[in-house]
C-alpha cells in the first residue's frame, strides 16, 4: 500500500475527490463509515460513502481504497454502484457522531465531538484514533479548561452517551451548506430516523423548505409533524405554494387545517386555491406565482423579474401577460411572452408587442395528461393555466409533471447497479 500519513481527520476529507489509480475521478467523499467495537474498543473504520457522477452515494470498502491523505484519496479493485444503505451496526461519522456529546474520562466535564481522527495499523485496518472536541460544561471548579476551549483526546479518554440522546446538528449543517437542496435530501434518507429529525431541526426555515421538497411524502410528513406547529407553518409559508398543498394533503385534515390558520392569510389563500383541485388536473399540478406583467410593460423589466435567484429554469422560461390584477387570479388573460423573444427585442419594448397569441392556454380543470400533451407538442417548460373566466389562476411546469407522472418512490429507485472497474485486479 502507498504510503499512509500517521493519521487523518475527517472533516479535512469531506468533499475530496476519489480517483482510481490511472487518475480517472470517481466522485466525492461524504462521509465515512465505521463499526463499533464495544464500550472500550475504538471503532472500526470500514469504509467511505462516495457521491458519484448522479448524485448517487455509494459504499467504497476500507480495504479498496490505497492512498488516503488530506489532498485526495485513491482506490482501486471493484466497486459496487448500488445506492449506500446504512447497515444496523453501521455509525455514518459526520452524520451521526459529529456533535455528539462526550463525557470526559478525568471527570473534569463534558464536551461535543467536531472531528474525528483516525489511524491505519500495521494489520492495515483502521481505526479511529482521536477525538476533536470543544468543551461544553465543567464539573469541576479547579478545571484549567474554559468553556469553548478546543482540544484533541484519545478516544479512550471520552466516554460516549446512548446513540438515544438528543445530539446537536450543527457541525453536519455546516459541513453540508454547499449542497444543493435535492443532495441534502439525499443525506437524510441515509440516516436514522431520530438523526433526520435532529437535523431538519437545525436548518434554516427557507433551507428546510427547499430540502423538504425534494424528500418523499412520507418524509416530508414525519419531518414537519415532528416540528413545533408555529414553525411548521412558518415552513410551509416558504415552500413553494403546490408543494406546501401537496404536502398538507397528506395530512389529517384537522392538522392540515390547524397549520393554514397559522399561516399568512396571503400564503394560505394560495395553498387553499391549490387544495380544491384534484391532484390530476392543472389546477391541482400548478404553482400560482409565476411571473406576471401587463403589456405595459418592457423588455427591461422582465429580464429583471427572470433573473430572480429563487426561480426554477422552467418558470424563468415564460411571461405570463395580463389585465390587473397581476396576483392570481388575474386580470383577463393574454398570452404568453418566451424568454427567446426578450433577448431579440431592444430593453424599451412593450410586453404587448411580443405576445404569443398562438398559444392556448389550459384549463384549470385539464387532465394531467392534456397537460403533458400539450407540453411535448409545443416543446415547452410551462403552460399557462386559466379559469372558466378567462383569469389567469396559474402556470404549471414540464417539472411539475414530471414529478406527478413518476413513480411514489422515485428518488430512491434503483435499477441493477453495474460493478465500476476502478483499476487492478482484486487479488
Amino acid at each position: 500500500m502507498s504510503t499512509q500519513p500517521s493519521r487523518v481527520f475527517v472533516a479535512r476529507l469531506l468533499g475530496l475527490d476519489v480517483f482510481d489509480p490511472l487518475g480517472d475521478r470517481l466522485g466525492r467523499l461524504r462521509d465515512v463509515v465505521v463499526l463499533s467495537r464495544g464500550t472500550r474498543g475504538a471503532p472500526h473504520v470500514v469504509g467511505i460513502v462516495v457521491e458519484v457522477p448522479g448524485k448517487k452515494r455509494v459504499f467504497v470498502p476500507m480495504t479498496r481504497i490505497t492512498s488516503i491523505d488530506q489532498t485526495q484519496i485513491i482506490c482501486t479493485g471493484l466497486v459496487n454502484l448500488r445506492r449506500f444503505e446504512q447497515r444496523g451496526a453501521e455509525t455514518l461519522v459526520v452524520a451521526e457522531m459529529f456533535d455528539r456529546r462526550v463525557t470526559l474520562a478525568d471527570g473534569s466535564g463534558d464536551a461535543t465531538i467536531e472531528d474525528i481522527g483516525m489511524d491505519q495499523h500495521r494489520s492495515k485496518d483502521w481505526f479511529v484514533s482521536k477525538l476533536f472536541v470543544r468543551r461544553g460544561h465543567s464539573l469541576s471548579p479547579l478545571s484549567r479548561l474554559r468553556r469553548n476551549e478546543t482540544m484533541i483526546i484519545d478516544w479512550a479518554d471520552a466516554q460516549q452517551g446512548a446513540r438515544t440522546e438528543p445530539q446537536a446538528a450543527t457541525q453536519f449543517v455546516a459541513t453540508h451548506e454547499d449542497l444543493k437542496p435535492a443532495d441534502f435530501a439525499e443525506a437524510l434518507q441515509e440516516m436514522s430516523d431520530k438523526r433526520r429529525l435532529e437535523v431538519a431541526s437545525e436548518l434554516q426555515d427557507e433551507r428546510l423548505a427547499d430540502v423538504l421538497q425534494e424528500l418523499p411524502e412520507d418524509d416530508q410528513v414525519e419531518i414537519l409533524s415532528a416540528l413545533d406547529v408555529e414553525r411548521a407553518a412558518d415552513v410551509l409559508e416558504e415552500m413553494d405554494p403546490d408543494d406546501a398543498a401537496d404536502l398538507l394533503a397528506e395530512l389529517p385534515s384537522a392538522q392540515a387545517e390547524e397549520l393554514l390558520q397559522l399561516m399568512e392569510p396571503d400564503e394560505a389563500e394560495d395553498v387553499r386555491r391549490l387544495l380544491e383541485y384534484d391532484e390530476d388536473t392543472a389546477g391541482g399540478l400548478m404553482t400560482p406565482v409565476p411571473v406576471i406583467l401587463p403589456p405595459e410593460a418592457t423588455v427591461a423589466e422582465a429580464l429583471a423579474h427572470v433573473r430572480r435567484e429563487e426561480l426554477s429554469p422552467a418558470l424563468a422560461s415564460s411571461i405570463f401577460i395580463t389585465r390587473p390584477p397581476l396576483e392570481t387570479p388575474t386580470g383577463r388573460f393574454l398570452g404568453v411572452v418566451h424568454i427567446q423573444q426578450l433577448l431579440r427585442f431592444p430593453p424599451p419594448e412593450p410586453l404587448g408587442n411580443l405576445v404569443d397569441k398562438n398559444l392556448e392556454p389550459l384549463s384549470d380543470h385539464a387532465h394531467i395528461s392534456e397537460v403533458a400533451r400539450t407540453l411535448a407538442t409545443y416543446d415547452l417548460n410551462s403552460l399557462p393555466v386559466v379559469d372558466d373566466a378567462g383569469r389567469l389562476v396559474g402556470a404549471v411546469t414540464v417539472d411539475d409533471v414530471l414529478d406527478h407522472l413518476l413513480p411514489d418512490d422515485w428518488r430512491a429507485h434503483e435499477d441493477d447497479a453495474p460493478v465500476k472497474k476502478l483499476g487492478g485486479r482484486i487479488g
